[in-house]
C-alpha cells in the first residue's frame, strides 16, 4: 500500500508556505514608489512561510530529516518566525500610516523578544522532541521552560497585533485633524485585516490555553482551523497591498502636530472664524489643514490649536459642519428647487455622496431629502398664514 505523507490539513500548511514564498517574490518586483511597506510585507510573508513550513515538519511524523535539521535547527527557525511575525505586521502598519517611515537601528529593538527566546532554547538545549513534549519525563524544569516558550510565542505576536490596531485608530484621528475629506474604504479594509490578524492570533492563544486542559484531538481540530484562517489572511493582505495600500493619505509626523500649550490668541481665533464665515474656505473641495493655514497665514499648529481648544473639535468635523450648514441653506431656499441633491452637496464643498449623507443625517437628524421637504412645507405654511 502507498503511504500518504500529507493529509488535507497538512496541504493547507504546505500551500500557505509555498504561496507566501511566491507572493514575497512577486512583491519584491513590483514597481512601487514607496518601498518600505512593500519590503515589510515581503518580510511578513517570508516569516509566515517559515512558520508554516516548520510547523508542518514539527507535527508531521512522516518526515525523515537529518538529526541536525530535525532536532537542533528546527526549534530555532520555528520560534524565530513565530516571534518575528508580530513585529513584521506592526512595522508594516506603521509604514502605511506614517509619513516616509524608514527602517532605523532603533527598530532593531523589536528583535529582542525573538533573540531572548532563541537564547533560552540554546541555554537549555531544547530539541524538537522537547517541543512535542516527548522524552522529557522527569525533567520538570525543561518541561516548564518549553511551556513558557510556547506561551510567549503566542502572547508576544498577539500584543503586537493589538498595537497595530491601536496605530490604525490613532491614524484615523490624525486624518480627521488634517483633512476635511478622506476615503474610508482603504482605511476600513486595513482595519478589518489588522483586526482579523488580532482575532487569528487571539484564536492561536486560546487554542494554546485550551490544549493544556482539553483532549489532544480537540486541540488538533482547533489548531487546524487556525491554519485555514492564516491561509485566508495571507491572500487578503497581498490583495490589499496591491489594491489599496498606495491610496492611503499621508499625515504629518507627530512632532509637527503638537499644538502650543498656551491658549490660542483672539487674533488667531478671529482669523479662523473669518476664513469660514466670510471667506467660506470650506467650499474648497478636499481642503486640508496645510492649505487652510497657508490661506490665512497662520502656522498649522496654531490653526489646529484654535480648532481643537476653542471650537472643541477636529479639522474634519469643523469644516464639514460648515458644509452641512451651507447645504441646509441651499435646500431650504425655494430658488434652488431645481437643484438635485448631488448639485447641493457639490456646491456645499462635499465631493462624496456617502460622506454628505452620513454627515448630514448625523448632524441634522434626517436625510437631505426629508429636510428639504420639511423646509418647503414650513415655507408653504408661512405663505398660507400670510
Amino acid at each position: 500500500m502507498k503511504a500518504y505523507i500529507f493529509n488535507i490539513h497538512d496541504v493547507v500548511l504546505l500551500m500557505t508556505a509555498a504561496e507566501c514564498l511566491l507572493l514575497s517574490i512577486f512583491q519584491l518586483v513590483l514597481p512601487l514608489r514607496e518601498r518600505t511597506y512593500g519590503l515589510l510585507l515581503t518580510a511578513f510573508l517570508l516569516i509566515v512561510a517559515v512558520a508554516s513550513g516548520c510547523t508542518l515538519i514539527l507535527w508531521n511524523d512522516q518526515f525523515e530529516l537529518p538529526h541536525l535539521i530535525d532536532q537542533v535547527l528546527l526549534p530555532y527557525f520555528l520560534f524565530a518566525a513565530l516571534m518575528l511575525k508580530g513585529p513584521a505586521i506592526y512595522l508594516y502598519v506603521s509604514a502605511l500610516t506614517q509619513q516616509n517611515l524608514r527602517l532605523q537601528w532603533r527598530h532593531a529593538l523589536h528583535l529582542l523578544p525573538a533573540l531572548t527566546l532563541l537564547l533560552c532554547i540554546a541555554i537549555f538545549d531544547l530539541s524538537s522532541d522537547h517541543l512535542r513534549h516527548i522524552a522529557i519525563a522527569g525533567q520538570g524544569f525543561s518541561a516548564r521552560m518549553v511551556d513558557l516558550i510556547w506561551d510567549l510565542s503566542t502572547l508576544i505576536p498577539l500584543l503586537y497585533a493589538a498595537a497595530a490596531a491601536l496605530l490604525i485608530r490613532r491614524y484615523r484621528g490624525e486624518l480627521k485633524d488634517e483633512y476635511s475629506h478622506y476615503s474610508t474604504t482603504e482605511l476600513s479594509w486595513l482595519n478589518a485585516l489588522t483586526l482579523g490578524v488580532l482575532a487569528s492570533w487571539g484564536w492561536t492563544m486560546a487554542v494554546h490555553v485550551v490544549a493544556k486542559f482539553a483532549s489532544g484531538q480537540t486541540a488538533d481540530y482547533l489548531g487546524i482551523a487556525d491554519n485555514y484562517i492564516t491561509f485566508i489572511l495571507i491572500n487578503a493582505f497581498f490583495a490589499y497591498s496591491l489594491t489599496y495600500a498606495h491610496q492611503l493619505l499621508i499625515t504629518k509626523p507627530e512632532r509637527h502636530r503638537e499644538a502650543p500649550e498656551d491658549e490660542p490668541s483672539e487674533s488667531a481665533i478671529d482669523r479662523v472664524r473669518q476664513a469660514m464665515d466670510t471667506d467660506k474656505l470650506y467650499l474648497k473641495k478636499n481642503l486640508n489643514l496645510e492649505q487652510f493655514s497657508t490661506r490665512i497665514e497662520l502656522p498649522a499648529k496654531e490653526v489646529s490649536a484654535v480648532i481643537n481648544k476653542h471650537f472643541g473639535t477636529n479639522f474634519f468635523e469643523f469644516v464639514n459642519s460648515y458644509r452641512v450648514d451651507e447645504a441646509k441653506a441651499l435646500l431650504a431656499d425655494e430658488k434652488n428647487a431645481d437643484m438635485t441633491i448631488l448639485d447641493i452637496l457639490l456646491q456645499s464643498g462635499f465631493n462624496s455622496k456617502s460622506a454628505f449623507h452620513r454627515f448630514f443625517s448625523r448632524l441634522v437628524g434626517m436625510s437631505p431629502t426629508e429636510y428639504r421637504k420639511r423646509a418647503q412645507q414650513q415655507d408653504g405654511a408661512v405663505a398660507a398664514a400670510r
